[in-house]
């Protein structure tokens, strides 16, 4: 199968608004490919701070590091990027949170990952009710080029996040392909937004370097951060109003989510 073929299966957004047919296109499929939102450049300097966190921890295999965005400038500024924030924001509304921020790499070589949905080892979310509610929404920027199957590519299920039965538990042991898994073609800089119950997982990688992706996962204010157990108080003092309000630090004068809870942070003429 070509690559165009490929490319044209995908729920292809643009950056920036929410528009009608995107909201048609997530409720349909769980997701929305965004291609180039950072240009080359860009994205070569993401991929060098990914590196670099996955160089400090030493990792080895398929790895990956979280809360990277407090010593890398360049991760924090795609907390908030604005080809992607306003989509965040026309599905949760103003009151969110960055609950963690994953820089994942897949080794050369590396093999296809396992199916599954995002979620809580401590609690099933499926476990809330049917259909599974949008608890976090990933945003995963593709760091290394992606535009031909097999080069560590996402491995989607459309619409899978609607199913009423889990997928078979032998096809979730063997690792074993889908007629209808789709496979995520993109170029280095594009972004993939989706929703928690898709079913997904890591596609095979053939080539010769490490695979690499920075995934933020925006959730509901009264999630817990899944990468920190607080934020480092270094980078609260340097960072702007809006990633300080997205990580989760903010006045509760009277309740958690009271008559007190802050109004949102965001300002519409940088963020639309």
């Amino acid at each position: 199968m070509s690559a165009e073929t490929y490319a044209g299966l995908n729920a292809l957004s643009e950056p920036g608004e929410f528009t009608e047919l995107d909201r048609f296109m997530f409720e349909s499929w769980g997701y929305l490919v965004i291609p180039n939102v950072l240009t080359a450049e860009e994205a070569q300097e993401c991929l060098e701070a990914a590196t670099r966190l996955h160089e400090k921890e030493g990792t080895t295999g398929w790895a990956q590091v979280g809360r990277g965005f407090e010593t890398e400038p360049v991760l924090d500024r795609l907390i908030d990027h604005p080809a992607v924030l306003p989509k965040v924001r026309a599905l949760y509304g103003d009151r969110f949170i960055l609950q963690s921020a994953w820089c994942t790499k897949q080794p050369a070589f590396g093999g296809f990952g396992g199916w599954h949905q995002d979620g809580s080892g401590a609690y099933d979310f499926k476990q809330l009710g049917y259909p599974i509610p949008l608890l976090q929404l990933r945003a995963s920027f593709l760091l290394t080029d992606q535009s031909l199957p097999r080069m560590g590519n996402m491995e989607m299920i459309p619409g899978s996040h609607r199913a009423q039965v889990p997928l078979p538990q032998d096809i979730r042991r063997e690792k074993a392909d889908l007629p209808i898994g789709q496979v995520i073609c993109a170029p280095a800089g594009s972004v993939l937004l989706f929703h928690n119950a898709v079913w997904h997982r890591t596609y095979v990688h053939d080539g010769d370097y490490d695979r690499y992706t920075m995934h933020y996962i925006y959730s509901p204010p009264w999630v817990r951060f899944s990468d920190r157990f607080e934020n480092d108080k270094d980078y609260l003092a340097r960072t702007t109003p809006v990633r300080r309000y997205l990580a989760g630090e903010y006045e509760r004068p009277d309740a958690p989510f009271g008559a007190g809870y802050p109004a949102a942070a965001f300002d519409d003429k940088k963020d639309n």
